[in-house]
């Protein structure tokens, strides 16, 4: 998966699988799309929509914990050159 497969998809659509989806893969998710924000593109405002979902699902599996545990998990990723 990547951020413009899932800026393709029907943001309903989106919504519903993020429910459905590992701790990995949400976590996975929001990085893409933040990766995705930083670039120069014209669908910034779906790409930030997008981004909210994702913020919202961690915050429900996480309550009280804001970003914390996707912040963890991203500084224990490897570093890609």
């Amino acid at each position: 998966m990547d951020a413009k497969e899932i800026l393709r998809e029907d943001i309903s659509n989106f919504a519903f699988r993020l429910e459905a989806m590992t701790i990995d893969e949400v976590f996975d998710a929001m990085s893409l799309l933040e990766k995705h924000s930083e670039d120069q593109v014209s669908d910034r405002d779906e790409t930030l929509s997008r981004i909210a979902l994702v913020e919202e699902e961690i915050e429900r599996r996480f309550p009280g914990q804001k970003l914390a545990p996707y912040r963890d998990w991203k500084q224990d990723q490897p570093l890609l050159s």
